[in-house]
């Protein structure tokens, strides 16, 4: 069998083609319509069907009603599962289908279309059912918060339009208060202020308030009581063998030991000499980096994560992997891959603060050593308890927002015993009558190894009413004593987009080159992106390309938001002050590192900016 022969079998395996499950869920999520419809619009006058039903009795045709609209609701909620290859929403659908069908029977109408849909659906999952294998998510407590609050929305809407659409009642036309507050206590159980002609009316209106209700408390319960799986938990002993492996193959990536966050999970190969460490958001397993360990192994851990990820039907997608890690990885995927942006990379040996390019950044530095300044740059290890507790607490406080940023390029914690080889800049001034509650400290940076001999920059903080410059200051003085700390490379920030940027400025540069560096420069008043890229150039760096891999151009929208969710550029969770009331719910915001506090704005892939 031939290289490339084998290639497109690597292909075919892990990367599932079937449309049957996407059409499965688009179908399933139009029946659900046609049920709701018809459970909320009012009976058809010269239907056959109910001719029938008006000599069953009046609480079996309104409970079919309230029934066709429960069931229309869950199978709405089904089809994303169904598309996802989900089994549990499989089982699900086989029997609300043919509930669905009965219960519309049985109320008032049963329309055509719906029972050729649902029939065609229900003999399609039968005969497909093994695509539907996919495993569930991992999931918390807070889905049930999520899913109450979403359903109850979505209820009371559904509430509104049946008592809005049904006879009027013996108030004539009720007002737009008195339907909500019917609908309120509609969904308990009760009765509103809305009385209606028909007792047949009322029966309706009641049971399928009443049945919304129930379906809003049995989900939750259901998801509550349900046993939990921990999304992305990095244990010990796996811990112990990434660090087992950086300690080998660590100089490969720099953003090899940011593996080690511990909301992560990591998958390794069969022969354990790679690794790939990644967290399931939004349905997307997203690694980040290139993988840990030996290059040669990476294809086993490849496609273990590829296997990992076909079981439970999770969009797969990395973030931030180096150019020979792209290649790799669309090479044994069939993957695209997509360019992000530039690392800046120093070389310690070669820097200099001599020559015209670097004069701006002399004078600043020049200028803030005037001040009183001084910097110090050690080990972890060589700081004291309190000077470990000192630099955390001043960088909690001069984060400036309750959120901590971070994920492909962020550790996520500071000063754990574990984490002894990563390095520490300080900037101190002695001031008179400074009342801050961290004395002289003023700015910190902390940089996490990178092999033997080079580290990377993972979290720059200052006091905000510190001169300006100070970032300046503290890579300067990281450059400037790193050779006699054996460091011979420096990972300063990520710069999104940096080609763009370089080529749209350039003489000559046409105008589509043109209009998208303009958008990028627009876009910089929210994000860091021409800002960041004009810092980083400060220092003279080699520029390293970064890029993303995902499957399909209509994955990106979803992959992106994924993204923005992992460095919590957009969070989901309820606010610190709402969580108080919680029982059971953490108080503490999620612990991850801040993009850039000094500035509101906001740094795109979590690498901490300047």
């Amino acid at each position: 069998m031939t290289e490339a022969s084998a290639t497109r079998k690597r292909r075919v395996v892990l990367v599932p083609g079937s449309k049957a499950p996407a059409l499965v869920g688009t179908v399933c999520a139009l029946i659900g319509l046609l049920n709701l419809a018809n459970g909320i619009i009012p009976r058809f006058r010269h239907s056959r069907i109910h001719t029938w039903a008006g000599y069953l009795p009046g609480t079996v045709s309104s409970i079919a009603a309230a029934a066709s609209i429960i069931v229309g609701l869950l199978l709405l909620m089904l089809a994303h599962g169904l598309k996802r290859r989900k089994r549990r929403a499989w089982t699900a659908a086989v029997v609300l289908l043919p509930a669905g069908v009965a219960a519309e029977a049985l109320h008032h109408h049963v329309s055509p279309v719906d029972v050729v849909l649902s029939i065609g659906l229900f003999v399609t999952l039968l005969t497909h059912r093994e695509q539907f294998a996919a495993l569930s998510d991992p999931r918390t407590r807070w889905r049930a918060i999520y899913n109450f609050v979403v359903l109850s929305v979505v209820c009371f809407g559904i509430g509104l339009l049946i008592v809005s659409s049904h006879p009027k009642s013996e108030m004539g036309d009720p007002g737009f208060l008195d339907r909500c507050q019917t609908v309120f206590y509609g969904l308990f159980g009760l009765g509103g202020p809305v009385h209606y002609a028909s007792d047949r009316t009322a029966d309706l209106v009641g049971y399928s308030l009443g049945g919304l209700g129930f379906l809003i408390l049995f989900t939750t319960a259901y998801l509550v009581l349900r046993p939990e799986h921990p999304t992305a938990v990095l244990g010990a002993e796996d811990e112990e063998r990434l660090r087992a492996l950086l300690s080998k193959h660590g100089r490969r990536d720099s953003l090899g030991h940011f593996a080690l966050r511990r909301d992560k999970s990591v998958i390794f190969s069969a022969t354990g000499k790679a690794a790939i460490s990644y967290r399931v958001i939004s349905g997307v397993m997203l690694a980040s980096g290139d993988p840990i360990g030996d290059v040669e192994a990476w294809p086993g851990a490849i496609e273990r994560f590829m296997e990992e990820s076909r079981a439970h039907a999770w969009i797969p997608a990395v973030v931030g992997c180096s150019e020979t890690g792209g290649e790799v990885w669309t090479r044994e995927t069939g993957l695209d891959a997509l360019e992000l942006g530039d690392e800046a990379i120093v070389e310690t040996e070669s820097f200099s603060l001599s020559g015209r390019a670097m004069r701006n950044v002399r004078q600043m530095v020049k200028r803030v050593e005037r001040n009183g300044y001084t910097c110090r740059m050690r080990r972890v290890s060589e700081l004291t308890e309190e000077e470990r507790a000192r630099v955390r607490s001043a960088a909690a406080d001069w984060r400036g927002t309750d959120t901590e940023r971070g994920f492909s390029m962020a550790l996520g914690r500071f000063g754990d015993p574990e984490d002894g080889d990563c390095v520490v800049v300080t900037a101190h001034k002695t001031e008179e009558n400074d009342s801050s509650p961290h004395g002289d400290l003023k700015a910190v940076l902390h940089f996490v190894p990178w092999g033997k001999d080079g580290i990377s920059l993972e979290l720059m903080r200052r006091d905000r009413s510190a001169d300006a410059g100070m970032n300046e200051l503290l890579i300067v003085h990281a450059l400037s004593n790193a050779p006699e700390m054996g460091i011979a490379r420096v990972s300063l920030n990520f710069a999104m987009f940096r080609s763009a940027l370089a080529r749209g400025e350039r003489i000559g540069a046409g105008p589509v080159l043109r209009f998208w560096r303009g958008l990028l420069v627009f876009l910089s008043r929210w994000f860091q992106i021409e800002s960041l890229y004009k810092f980083n150039a400060k220092f003279q760096p080699v520029w390293e390309p970064r890029f993303m891999v995902f499957p399909n151009n209509r994955d990106l929208p979803r992959i992106g938001f994924a993204v923005m969710q992992a460095e919590a550029f957009i969070t989901l969770e309820l606010p610190a002050r709402v969580r108080r009331w919680i029982p059971g719910v953490s108080r503490e915001p999620r612990q991850r590192e801040c993009a850039h506090p000094q500035d509101k704005r906001v740094t795109p892939l979590g690498r901490n900016a300047a």
